[in-house]
């Protein structure tokens, strides 16, 4: 079998660098919101047309599920514009859609806890009033009420007919992987219907991905706990309602699968999946090509959580350098040692064909808990920064900026 060749990774310990582009000071930090408490990760999309990515936090302990207007690039370091779009007990998950296709976009939020329920958080038909939370209206989807502790969700469209489906997960008892069906009216939920895909312990990640070269989305994941954990994905059949769903292991099955992440890691056009552990290390999950087309072995390496942290959270890719290799954003879940930054990016250095793999800080030492790491270039000055979320110490909704500019 003729194997693309891998990343030789080196393990090294945390290295700061002097130069502007690998500052030893931490990132600049800039909040944008610290109403509530307990943010629990950012999703971004470009809600109002301006070409900028406006956010949507699900507030776990206070119960708001909130979304933020970008405003604009001389204004971003600011705290952003803000409405709360519902309230509810235990949010885990908020991801914008337009679930009616009306033209604005809507909130749909997963509920753990007590509720165990999706909620549809609809947005005012009036653009100008989108940042007034009495026009927006929650209602729960009555097939998902109580069923289980749902915990992630992404928009997909399963079937080829009528509105924009949902993949859904799910933690503990009856835990799943499912999708709801939506009607031919999207705005009638008691006619969404639930199909059960796959059993799960603890779904962390669901992300839409070719995984095969078909031109076609799959359904990638990452599963935390029990009998089924690890890094899968998931065929969509022909008859998605009637069929079984083709499930391809990856890798992971041995270790406490946390966030991941899928691009180019080692520049041969090849996505890797990168995901965090509980574990002190991050795996990396490589496609095999046989005569240059992929097939469905993996090969496995792994590269160490810096500062030898035990419990990794998140991770994202993307060149922060902008020396032409994408590099990885790591974030943490509590280290027990308070001095530890808890989110830092390592990148590549290349000798002689070899890599090995350079920590540098971006937290410093505020923030013990931190969630799901989203890149973009939120300030428009040409490098890519950092959105995160911080739990514990209630920094809140946050970024920081990239210094290399």
């Amino acid at each position: 079998m003729a194997v693309v060749t891998r990343i030789n990774v080196l393990v090294l310990g945390f290295i700061f660098m002097g130069s502007a582009a690998h500052a030893e000071m931490p990132w600049p930090r800039h909040t944008v919101d610290t109403s509530s408490e307990g943010a629990d990760g950012a999703k971004l999309q470009d809600v109002n047309g301006d070409g900028l990515p406006d956010l949507v936090v699900p507030w776990e302990e206070g119960g708001q599920i909130r979304v933020y207007l970008h405003p604009g690039p001389k204004k971003v370091t600011q705290r952003w514009p803000s409405v709360t779009v519902g309230m509810v007990t235990s949010p885990e998950d908020a991801i914008f859609v337009d679930l009616d296709h009306d033209g604005h976009v809507d909130v749909v939020s997963c509920c753990e806890g007590t509720q165990r329920t999706i909620q549809v958080h609809w947005a005012p038909k009036r653009t100008s009033d989108y940042l007034d939370a009495s026009q927006w209206k929650t209602e729960q989807i009555p097939c998902t009420v109580g069923e289980q502790m749902w915990m992630f969700a992404v928009s997909m469209q399963v079937d080829g007919h009528a509105g924009t489906d949902l993949i859904v997960g799910s933690k503990g008892v009856n835990a799943s992987v499912s999708w709801l069906e939506s009607p031919e009216d999207p705005r009638k939920l008691d006619e969404w219907k639930l199909h059960h895909i796959i059993p799960a312990g603890w779904i962390m990640s669901l992300r839409l991905a070719d995984m095969n070269a078909d031109g076609q989305h799959d359904l990638l994941l990452s599963d935390r706990r029990g009998m089924t954990r690890g890094v899968k994905w998931l065929e969509v059949p022909s008859n998605p309602v009637a069929d079984k769903w083709p499930v391809h292991n990856i890798g992971g099955r041995e270790n406490e699968v946390m966030f991941l992440d899928i691009a180019d890691l080692d520049g041969d056009r090849q996505s890797e999946v990168v995901v965090a552990t509980h574990q002190s290390k991050m795996l990396v999950l490589s496609q095999e090509l046989l005569n240059g087309k992929t097939t469905n072995r993996w090969s496995h390496t792994s590269i160490a959580n810096p500062h030898g942290i035990p419990k990794g959270k998140g991770v994202a890719i993307g060149d922060l350098n902008q020396d032409g290799f994408n590099d990885i954003v790591h974030s943490t879940e509590p280290s027990g040692d308070p001095r530890l930054s808890g989110v830092t990016w390592l990148r590549q250095e290349r000798v002689n064909g070899r890599v090995t793999w350079v920590s540098s800080d971006i937290s410093g030492p505020d923030g013990i808990k931190f969630d799901l790491v989203r890149l973009f270039d939120l300030d428009q000055d040409g490098d890519l920064d950092v959105i995160t979320c911080e739990e514990r110490h209630n920094l809140g909704v946050i970024w920081y900026e990239n210094p290399s500019r």
